[in-house]
């Protein structure tokens, strides 16, 4: 299998890309799965059980996400675009689509009975997984995985949590263009369709192409 994405890959409509870790449920770009593999054993040297909280997600899961986030708000269309923005993609364009991108947890800091927000206090310091987080700021890009969303270059927010295998995901970014993803809108029932489509070029070049690079 080439490690190359394809159009219907990289707006998350197939999973022809992907396999499935067995031992954790999900699913991940099939050059990816053996990387991510020696990450977990080297995390678990350090005491730490380095599991995904999210990995592949597909075009219609991106989509629920989106619209409830959409009608969930009271904002003017444009600024509700906007501020779902800086935390959740327009499907087709999520780079979970890809299998490279993973949200991390130490399973073995949950408390009994948590539930995993992924928001920014439980990466702090007191936080359940701050101690994992500075694991992986030293240890990750040994492996291929970076952070590309640290609150320097793209429009979303930093995320500790999300990191992203760049071999694979690199060229998959570079290859993206947003006429892959216009037609396919068209069609779909997105909240906030007109306005998305219209500034399609923007939100590419702000929440997509512009990453924090390794």
């Amino acid at each position: 299998m080439t490690s190359s994405l394809d159009p219907l890959q990289l707006t998350g409509q197939v999973r022809t890309h992907l396999i499935k870790v067995p031992d954790l449920g999900c699913f991940v770009h099939a050059h990816v799965a053996a990387p991510f593999a020696a990450l977990r054993r080297a995390a678990a040297g350090a005491g730490f059980d380095l599991v995904p909280a999210s990995a592949f997600r597909d075009f219609d899961r991106q989509l629920a996400i989106w619209n409830a986030k959409y009608q969930a708000s009271a904002l003017p269309p444009a600024q509700r675009i906007g501020a779902i923005l800086q935390w959740s993609a327009v499907p087709g364009l999520s780079r979970h689509h890809w299998g490279t991108d993973l949200d991390l947890i130490d399973r073995a800091a949950l408390p009994p009975g948590y539930r995993v927000s992924l928001v920014p206090p439980e990466y702090a310091p007191g936080g359940p997984f701050h101690a994992v987080s500075e694991w992986l700021e030293s240890h990750a890009c040994r492996f291929g995985f970076f952070r590309p969303y640290r609150g320097i270059r793209s429009g979303v927010q930093p995320e500790a949590w999300h990191y992203s295998f760049a071999p694979v995901a690199e060229p998959a970014r570079r290859r993206y263009r947003p006429a892959l993803l216009a037609e396919l809108l068209q069609k779909t029932a997105i909240s906030g369709r007109d306005l998305i489509l219209s500034s399609l070029d923007e939100i590419h070049a702000r929440y997509m192409d512009a990453i924090d690079l390794p």
